[in-house]
């Protein structure tokens, strides 16, 4: 799939995550003014959410913890707080299953996580609300991928009221450059982005003027 054309076709995926042979990639959007207040900083061991005008800042919950920290030489990404359970827990699955969803009624946002190791291979994971009330929690385990191939996962499939959960395995895409990735995505939603390549971070924040 063309992660770019996929990107400006969607307005709202929400939050994403895209994992390929030497790049990774962790984007968040916003709706409203207290998801769109936000920056990216980086930390001794990954990168935090901030409040770009702490004065603004209605509630911190589900919206500021750790997206990228590394655990030992693997590295952990996440679109909450769960990247301090797997971290805390030393075990990605087993940390999982003691999470679910986002309780944020009627959207119950999935939580999407993944784990780098540094032989090239990587596990991701969604956990999803069902219509019983339950929680589906799926995890996808991959070698690794071919030189500028990777694969996608995010909270939505799209706008929509509530928004839908993302469907499906996550999806097989080209790994473009990041500001293509930065410039691809929604520009009233977007509003930070995370890239990793070759080791090197950058850090894309509209609210810093990026």
């Amino acid at each position: 799939m063309n992660f770019l054309d996929f990107l400006r076709q969607n307005p709202y995926p929400g939050r994403g995550i895209a994992v390929g042979r030497n790049r990774v990639y962790y984007f968040i959007m916003g709706r409203s003014e207290n998801s769109r207040n936000r920056i990216f900083t980086l930390t001794d061991d990954g990168i935090r959410t901030e409040a770009f005008d702490p004065a603004k800042l209605s509630d911190p919950s589900l919206i500021i913890y750790h997206p990228v920290r590394k655990m030992g030489d693997r590295l952990i990404v996440t679109n909450g707080d769960q990247t301090d359970t797997i971290r805390n827990c030393g075990d990605f699955r087993a940390a999982l299953m003691t999470r679910c969803f986002e309780p944020d009624a009627p959207n119950y946002t999935p939580r999407i996580s993944a784990i780098l190791n540094p032989d090239g291979s990587f596990e991701l994971s969604i956990l999803k609300h069902t219509d019983d009330g339950r929680c589906l929690r799926a995890f996808y385990s991959y070698e690794g991928c071919e030189e500028g191939k990777g694969v996608f996962l995010s909270t939505y499939q799209g706008p929509g009221d509530p928004l839908p959960a993302f469907s499906g395995e996550p999806l097989p895409i080209d790994m473009p450059e990041p500001e293509e990735v930065w410039a691809a995505l929604n520009k009233d939603n977007k509003v930070s982005l995370y890239a990793m390549t070759d080791g090197k971070v950058r850090l894309f924040n509209k609210n810093l003027g990026d």
